[in-house]
């Protein structure tokens, strides 16, 4: 779904508290992205993929604002991970 806003203010408050949806049980499964051309989403598609190149013990590589971001993991995720392997 697209949805146009009319004022670039709101557009920036969601766009900074879209993170809290994912602790909301039930919006658990809703996405916020920014409307992007062909040239922009070729661009996130790479880095992506170096993201995932780059992944380590203790941190892992996302993709925020057209740039690669380094993100620790905290022990509890750490452990949740290596029990999983």
């Amino acid at each position: 779904m697209k949805v146009k806003m009319r004022s670039q203010v709101a557009v920036e408050e969601i766009m900074a508290t879209k993170g809290k949806l994912a602790h909301d049980v039930e919006h658990k499964d809703i996405w916020i992205k920014r409307d992007m051309n062909l040239e922009e989403r070729k661009k996130e598609k790479v880095l992506r993929s170096e993201a995932k190149k780059k992944k380590k013990k203790n941190f892992y590589w996302r993709v925020l604002d057209m740039r690669l971001k380094k993100w620790y993991l905290r022990k509890r995720e750490k452990f949740m991970e290596e029990a999983i392997n």
